[in-house]
């Protein structure tokens, strides 16, 4: 109709001579009231409407949700659960309150790979769905997953800081760049043309903006206050989502865990009042009940005669402690030296050769010649798989450096 419109206007008042041009009016006029009772078409005298300027794109923007809502009901039926789509909502990354839920569809949302979308079962009773992703925060979240998905950083992106602090005179060179990356050796996998490449693609992007200027195949002027303002369009564009992820554990294998969970975390500091009794709030209200009773059938808690239930002090840490020391013993049965437990206070030194996820968390392996451990480990930039790594132990958690810190030896 709008091809056929002139100056958004149609004219049907004639009535075609044969059957077929009848029945093609008769449905456009059903068609264009449609449109009418939508806001976008206006009819001023019989058979004579006016076209909205917002009926192209708003026929997309319903077409698109219309995709989203299939794509969301598609991922819930394989989990063999449907819910109301008037529960759905849709995200990009403007929230206003944080997400908690399970992961329950993952892709990639465009054709460069630069942004994910997530479809997460909430425990507010919603699916949401929420685009705009940073792949690099979700890389270990797996479908099952619980994340939290919150508000944008305000710190702006990695990339840009290092596009900074790389140029030179005000000019960013992807040569000398690739350069670095190959001296370092801390790119994950090994593909430094890959790596410098997706800088490059942000810089494309931000040259639509007006913020920065490709001069040649290898020079790009930078300006001086470059990472502000890469952050202040990300900014004005709604930013990337924050996610972080708080198990890859699903609901049935922290039931059963060894080691310190999330439900643990949520049963220890009482936190019920944001579960909604519907969907996927009502399921990790019952699974914290079973993992209640089971923290209380292994003597790691009790029920009080008012039928309260008391925890073992310092539940969070005996848990994780008891579940690294059997993954270490299992891991040391495939290794040729022996699993030790890194010591409160110690500063520990080694390679870094990959990483263990347990209910726990994310632990990293690192090997010295004569033994290993496992460290608390969160993610970074760039993961050194091969590399020296040196982390001070600190109450269950680990500062951690890049290389071998003077003094500490092997």
């Amino acid at each position: 109709m709008l091809a056929e419109a002139e100056g958004w206007f149609l004219d049907l008042r004639h009535e075609p001579d044969d059957p077929r041009g009848q029945a093609d009016r008769t449905l456009r006029l059903r068609r264009l009231g449609k449109l009418g009772d939508m806001g976008l078409a206006t009819e001023h005298a019989p058979g004579v409407w006016e076209l909205s300027e917002r009926l192209e794109p708003t026929l997309r923007e319903m077409g698109e949700r219309g995709d989203i809502i299939r794509t969301m009901q598609k991922a819930l039926r394989a989990e063999g659960t449907e819910r109301d789509p008037m529960s759905f909502a849709i995200h990009d990354t403007t929230l206003a309150v944080p997400i908690v839920g399970r992961v329950i569809d993952k892709h990639l949302s465009d054709e460069l790979g630069e942004e994910l979308t997530l479809v997460v079962d909430g425990i507010d009773g919603r699916t949401h769905h929420v685009s705009g992703i940073d792949p690099a925060r979700v890389a270990e979240a797996r479908i099952g997953s619980i994340v939290e998905i919150g508000p944008p950083d305000s710190a702006g992106r990695p990339s840009d800081r290092a596009i900074a602090g790389m140029a030179e005179g005000g000019i960013y060179r992807p040569s000398r760049h690739l350069e670095q990356a190959r001296f370092e050796g801390r790119v994950p996998s090994g593909d430094y043309d890959g790596f410098v490449a997706s800088h490059v693609r942000r810089l494309e992007a931000l040259s639509r903006a007006g913020i920065v200027e490709r001069i040649d195949v290898d020079q790009w002027r930078i300006p001086e206050d470059f990472a502000t303002r890469a952050a202040a369009h990300d900014a004005g564009r709604g930013g990337r989502a924050n996610v972080r992820i708080l198990s890859t554990f699903d609901l049935d294998r922290q039931i059963g865990a060894d080691g310190a969970t999330w439900l643990d975390r949520r049963l220890v500091g009482g936190a019920v009042s944001d579960l909604v009794p519907a969907g996927f709030g009502e399921q990790v209200g019952e699974a914290m009940e079973q993992r209640r009773e089971r923290l209380i059938e292994q003597g790691d808690a009790v029920r009080r005669p008012d039928g309260r239930v008391s925890y073992r002090r310092n539940l969070l840490a005996t848990l994780r402690e008891r579940e690294v020391a059997r993954v270490g013993v299992e891991l040391a049965a495939t290794k040729s030296v022996p699993f030790r437990v890194a010591a409160d206070g110690e500063t520990v030194s080694g390679t870094f050769t990959g990483t263990a996820q347990l209910s726990s968390g994310s632990f990293a392996i690192v090997e010295k010649s004569h033994e290993f451990t496992l460290l608390p480990w969160r993610p970074v930039i760039e993961r050194p798989l091969g590399q020296e790594v040196t982390g001070i132990v600190q109450g269950g958690s680990v500062s951690w450096q890049l290389g071998r810190a003077r003094g500490v030896g092997r």
